[in-house]
């Protein structure tokens, strides 16, 4: 009598010996972006060379489980993707003196019981799946099965997800040495940034329907479903903030509606297949034409954006964007009476009183994370100077919230934000982003065109 359980077809011999029978071989090249392998390589020498003799484990990682047996989508490590330019989950490389050898799970093909039971490695689950050969071939290094990694050889440094201690000392560097762009990471954020400014043309040609009902998840979802076409996906949890909930500096929920004579908020970034990604931030009038509190409020914004990237060029000081800016917000807050002390005295180390209305920072470099090499020395960060190759971000904003007290009225549930993504280059700046327009004008006339 049988007792319910389903038999595993593991242990049926006449399924076991069909199932490995008559298959094709599918393609099963990795689908590598163009030049990574070439980049990786350029990395490991940048590397070597700051830390010469020195054997580094770094770990890809493995998706995160969402419930059960399911997982939330796979996103490589960065620091691994740079020095490798394989994007494979629960890959490990050894690295030292330039040289790399991989580790990879072995995929599960016909003949290979998992080929039908492994629903991570098993092709009848993933899809086709490159061999270590191919891989190897790939990416011009030694590729072995993850199960022959011996583990981290004694004094090596880690990095990556997994590692019990991870070398703080390792993610220092690969966050510097990370800084500065090559040639191709140059051309990838490119891409992203270009793809980005699109998006936006896509989210605005749905702003009708999200008035007539689909409020800001639609433009959320539109902005989504764009990135994934043309790249990885949305760099970062996309940012679609309508009235009120545009003052909020992170608004993912996007659970709101979009009215009419509102502000749209929208901070989005494309995330390409090369794992770099752009951060562009607008803010648009939902009806078409701006208010005279709205348009007061973002030429003021607009003023500070452009007195910041005036500020970026080889050689200044990272932080000298951020004091430009700041200094054009704050008289202009105090020109309208919301400052309780003098200009000097808000912009003072002790004062700080507009950042009430601004609290955030208003830049970060740029490149595989949004907020990249953030594990950087406080001194190699923002204590250091702007250098060719560097990609960063500029981003003033004014956020006055609905239930401010502080702010009058016709003010309060306005937030704008504006940001660009600019290359350092050898005689000054480059704006990527700048496709899109930054005056209220121009903003207008670009929404209605994409209407």
């Amino acid at each position: 009598m049988s007792d319910g359980r389903l038999p595993k077809l593991s242990e049926i011999p006449a399924f076991t010996e069909y199932i490995t029978q008559g298959w094709d071989a599918p393609a099963r090249t990795p689908d590598l972006v163009t030049g990574v392998a070439e980049a990786a390589a350029g990395h490991r020498a940048r590397l070597a060379a700051a830390l010469p003799g020195t054997t580094v484990v770094v770990a890809a990682g493995r998706a995160p489980v969402r419930s059960n047996d399911t997982d939330y989508d796979f996103r490589v490590d960065s620091d691994f993707y740079w020095l490798t330019g394989c994007a494979a989950a629960q890959a490990v490389a050894v690295v030292r003196d330039g040289d790399a050898t991989l580790y990879l799970p072995p995929p599960a093909r016909p003949g290979d019981p998992g080929f039908f039971s492994d629903a991570v490695y098993g092709e009848l689950w993933v899809g086709p799946s490159p061999s270590l050969e191919e891989w190897s071939a790939a990416l011009g290094i030694e590729v072995r099965p993850l199960p022959a990694f011996p583990g981290p050889p004694p004094g090596a440094l880690l990095a990556g997800p997994g590692w019990e201690e991870p070398s703080e000392e390792l993610g220092r560097t690969l966050a510097e040495l990370r800084m500065i762009k090559d040639e191709w990471e140059i051309a990838q954020l490119r891409e992203a940034v270009d793809r980005t400014v699109e998006g936006f043309a896509a989210v605005l040609a749905e702003v009708p329907a999200a008035v007539a009902g689909g409020g800001e998840r639609w433009l959320q979802g539109t902005f989504d479903r764009y990135a994934r076409t043309y790249g990885n996906g949305p760099g970062y949890a996309s940012i679609v903030g309508a009235g009120p909930h545009a003052p909020t500096l992170h608004w993912v929920r996007c659970d709101g509606p979009v009215r009419p004579g509102e502000l749209l908020l929208l901070d989005m970034g494309v995330e390409v297949r090369s794992h770099y990604t752009a951060d562009v931030t607008r803010t648009f009038p939902v009806s078409g034409s701006f208010s005279p509190a709205q348009r007061q409020v973002h030429d003021l914004v607009e003023r500070a954006h452009r007195a910041g990237m005036a500020q970026v060029a080889p050689g200044r000081a990272f932080t000298d964007f951020h004091h430009a800016a700041m200094e054009v917000i704050a008289h202009g807050l105090h020109d309208w009476g919301l400052l309780p002390v003098s200009v000097d005295e808000a912009l003072s180390a002790d004062g700080q009183h507009h950042r009430r209305y601004l609290v955030c920072g208003i830049g970060h470099h740029l490149g595989l994370d949004v907020h990249d090499c953030a594990r950087s020395r406080p001194e190699a960060y923002h204590g250091a100077r702007m250098a060719p190759g560097m990609v960063l971000t500029v981003e003033p904003g004014l956020y006055f919230h609905a239930h401010d007290r502080t702010v009058p009225p016709e003010l309060r549930g306005i937030g704008v934000r504006i940001e660009d993504d600019l290359l350092v280059t050898p005689d000054g700046a480059e704006v990527l982003s700048a496709a899109l327009p930054l005056d209220a004008t121009g903003l207008e006339h670009w929404a209605k065109e994409q209407a």
